[in-house]
């Protein structure tokens, strides 16, 4: 199963659990199992069906570029950070 960490920002969804394990095979499998064990948390991760302008999703460390569709291993690490942005 994967592994699922929680950001701070997210855990008074899940009642303060850090992480989570769960078997998906990409990241909208990953949230919507999220969402059947914490109903709200998909609108937290989501806008319009895409994850969120200001989130980033990296899998065993690296970022994400595919976004929902992105593949998750059966023992991946699978975090949810703020997305840095930047520029002049």
């Amino acid at each position: 199963m994967a592994t699922i960490f929680i950001p701070s920002m997210l855990q008074s969804l899940t009642g303060g659990a850090k992480q989570v394990e769960c078997d998906a095979g990409n990241i909208r499998q990953v949230i919507e199992r999220l969402e059947e064990l914490y109903p709200g948390i998909k609108d937290r991760l989501t806008e319009d069906g895409e994850i969120r302008p200001n989130l980033a999703i990296a899998i065993d460390g690296d970022v994400a570029i595919m976004g929902l569709l992105t593949k998750v291993g059966e023992n991946s690490e699978v975090h949810f950070v703020p997305a840095i942005g930047g520029g002049l």
